[in-house]
């Protein structure tokens, strides 16, 4: 058996790597997150303009009819880039309509979601709490209550809503009642709002209910493969500064603390790549082990994620704190991915459950 990428996956990783590369230079990254809007509208019609955001939509709708493991191998390729982009919301909000909506919403939506000219988020988070199971916010024509932790809704045309008892809504840019305010979270590649819904009009996907639940462990795969890019990214940056910064007539590389820092760095994170390519492939192939595969990934490579940033600020010494250099927005994202739709022990907790503790 096969447990390799095959060709087609590793090309469109590829794709996006390479698009990443020539598009988003450490200049451009750096004016992105300092920027008051955080939102490169360029930087997206190119992204967009690869196909992947076309990828796990049904092809009768535009989209190219992939696997989950296929959307978490860019996500892995954003995560890498730190790319300003609102991938994973639009991600996320796409696939509740493919998967959740009627033939009328799926018409009227998914072709424009697939090539990106319509750009989408999704609201997880309320006062109830992350999981479709604590969702508060009262099922309604009119929405009133409020929403936490949005990506993009700022910019955002649609914008699928969690509801009490898992069902699922859309509303509208511009719907009367709406009022977003940014939260002004750490990670800047990424913006987060709240949502106060004032008798907000909104339309129901009919498959809520049933899909929100595996909606969730979607997100907890694509979190995975977002932490696992950055992490990757942050360990190839620990490695080429000590491979260059001289200290005592010598490259730091050479030190031997620092080499098992290093290494100890790369044994975290390396196998746990694994983790969420299996979570991936569950969530297709292995329907039983999809929701335990899900919540471990996200729990571990989260956990890891975090850690490893931190211990590359370490690695690059004074440099890695300032501002100016690049790594602490690969922290900043770490913190996120460990912190959206639940922190790893809430996870651990539910893994446990699932797997009959």
């Amino acid at each position: 058996m096969n447990f390799l990428l095959s060709d087609d996956q590793t090309e469109v990783q590829s794709a996006v790597r390479r698009y990443f590369d020539k598009a988003l230079p450490s200049s451009r990254l750096h004016r992105c997150f300092d920027a008051e809007a955080g939102f490169d509208t360029e930087l997206w019609r190119g992204f967009a303009q690869i196909g992947v955001t076309a990828i796990a939509l049904p092809e009768d709708h535009g989209g190219l009819g992939l696997k989950l493991i296929d959307l978490a191998l860019v996500a892995e390729a954003v995560g890498a880039a730190a790319a300003p982009v609102p991938f994973l919301g639009h991600a996320l909000a796409s696939l509740a309509i493919a998967w959740a909506g009627s033939e009328e919403q799926k018409s009227r939506w998914l072709p424009a979601l697939a090539e990106g000219s319509v750009l989408a988020t999704i609201a997880f988070a309320d006062a109830g709490g992350w999981q479709p199971e604590q969702w508060s916010l009262a099922s309604a024509d009119r929405l009133l209550g409020s929403k936490r932790h949005v990506f993009a809704a700022d910019v955002a045309d649609l914008i699928v809503v969690g509801l009490a008892g898992g069902e699922l809504a859309v509303i509208e840019r511009n719907a009367a009642g709406l009022v977003v305010a940014d939260e002004g979270g750490i990670d800047r590649t990424r913006r987060l709002f709240t949502l106060t819904l004032e008798g907000t009009p909104a339309e129901r996907l009919p498959e809520g209910a049933v899909q929100s639940a595996r909606l969730r462990d979607a997100a907890l795969v694509l979190l995975a493969a977002d932490a696992y890019g950055g992490a990757k990214r942050c360990l190839d940056l620990a490695v080429e500064y000590a491979k260059t910064r001289q200290q005592f007539g010598q490259v730091i590389g050479r030190f031997q603390a620092l080499k098992h820092q290093l290494a100890n760095m790369a044994v975290e994170i390396e196998p746990a790549r694994g983790l969420y390519w299996f979570a991936a492939y569950a969530f297709d192939d292995v329907q039983d082990r999809a929701a335990h595969s899900a919540a471990l990934a996200k729990a571990h490579l989260t956990d890891r994620a975090l850690q490893l940033a931190r211990d590359a600020v370490e690695a690059h010494g004074g440099i890695g704190y300032t501002w100016e250099y690049e790594l602490h927005i690969w922290l900043k994202r770490a913190m996120l991915d460990y912190a959206w739709l639940g922190a790893p022990q809430e996870h651990r907790a539910r893994a446990a459950d699932l797997a009959g503790w």
